[in-house]
């Protein structure tokens, strides 16, 4: 998905990538002979289906500007399902939905938000907002949390940049655990306990100076999982231990349960796919559903460093979707749970009395039945038959 500015879109069909073609099928769905032929065949046919998905976006372009207008006009608890008996009044509403974002190194969280503000830009010419780390291999790039509206000065909804995920998984696990339950505050610091004493101390310097308390803080209500393609398919063509521990730490991290919610899982956001060309991003996405278990189709969004109308429908569509999961996740408040438990005494108590009644309707019927039969005079019909026989 996305616009290519290397690569014309033309519209194509399915019987134009044949199963059997080793130019086309990536290596993954022709050599894993640990997959049934079921599954190779599956997976070919969502491999096609990715690759077909670039060429439909120019067909949709002429939706772009009512798609934007429904992300301009959403409120938080907007789109909400109204399921379960439940009423917008039944949930904790937040002011403005944090959509938090998450990735390895360089995956381009910042870049991401950047271009994802200026689609909503009404000055094109405006200065970027997130700063994005130009060097690698210096520093890890973000280190403090960073909220931005979107659009700018709105409170319907706002992107959290984030620190890069480490290495090791359960490092991240700890780090998404404290934002999922103590919630996320602009220029909140990240520190990790195998960061060095003087990073630590450099951080926390620059943290005592933003004074990051006095922001507001937020619960987050939905993720978005973001990836460099780029990266990915070098795991994906190398048989390297470093590749391997890429997408490892990926699959480790993106199953971690605070990341979802309830049955929801991120939204995954491929980047860099202006560097590969469409059938190594199909491969990519591919891979990639199949390594975390959801739909290429449906929960992936390939976004690239393009300005072209295709790729901001892209945004959109992932706005959207994560929007739409966020409403629908939102959490009841105490006094709906408090509703819910009264009522159900109540109903209790209810068909107690009615049960103890009508016992009682019953015991007293009995009681009354007895009572005549014990009343009742015995007549001795031989003793007066004279009354009605004559002498």
């Amino acid at each position: 998905m996305g616009g290519d500015s290397t690569i014309p879109l033309h519209p194509c069909s399915t019987d134009d990538i044949p199963l059997s073609s080793s130019a086309q099928t990536p290596a993954f769905l022709r050599d894993d002979l640990s997959s049934s032929e079921f599954d190779q065949r599956r997976m070919r046919a969502v491999y096609r289906q990715v690759l077909q998905s670039y060429h439909q976006f120019q067909t949709r372009i002429g939706t772009l500007g009512e798609a934007k207008t429904r992300i301009l006009s959403y409120t938080p608890a907007s789109w909400i399902e109204n399921v379960g008996g439940m009423k917008l009044g039944d949930y904790d509403v937040p002011k403005t939905t944090s959509l938090v974002l998450v990735g390895p190194k360089c995956s381009g969280k910042s870049s991401l938000i950047n271009r994802i503000s200026k689609v909503f830009e009404d000055d094109k010419f405006a200065s970027e907002r997130a700063q994005v780390t130009y060097n690698s291999s210096v520093g890890d790039g973000t280190y403090f949390l960073q909220e931005y509206k979107i659009p700018r000065g709105s409170n319907s909804f706002c992107l959290y940049d984030t620190r890069s995920l480490s290495d090791v998984p359960s490092i991240n696990i700890d780090m998404i655990k404290h934002w999922i339950t103590k919630g996320v505050r602009h220029g909140e610091p990240v520190i990790r306990e195998s960061d060095s004493s003087s990073l630590r101390d450099r951080i926390k310097c620059k943290a005592r100076k933003n004074s990051y308390q006095l922001s507001e803080n937020r619960m987050v209500n939905f993720f978005i999982f973001v990836v460099d393609g780029l990266s990915v398919l070098k795991s994906m063509e190398s048989g390297g231990d470093v590749e391997k521990q890429y997408t490892q730490m990926i699959t480790t991290t993106f199953n971690c349960p605070y990341l979802s919610f309830k049955d929801d899982k991120p939204v995954v956001v491929v980047t860099h796919g202006d560097l590969l060309s469409l059938i190594d991003r199909a491969h990519v996405r591919t891979h990639l559903g199949e390594l975390l278990g959801v739909p290429p189709m449906q929960q992936f969004f390939d976004i690239s460093e393009s300005d072209g109308p295709e790729n901001e429908l892209i945004i959109v569509d992932m706005l959207r979707y994560c929007l739409e999961h966020a409403d629908k996740n939102l959490p009841h408040k105490n006094g709906t749970r408090n509703k819910v438990f009264q009522i159900s005494v109540s109903a209790c108590v209810y068909l107690l009395v009615l049960g103890i009644a009508i016992l009682s309707v019953y015991r007293h019927m009995h009681v009354h039945r007895a009572s005549d039969s014990e009343h009742d005079v015995a007549v001795d019909w031989h003793s007066i038959r004279h009354l009605w026989l004559d002498d």
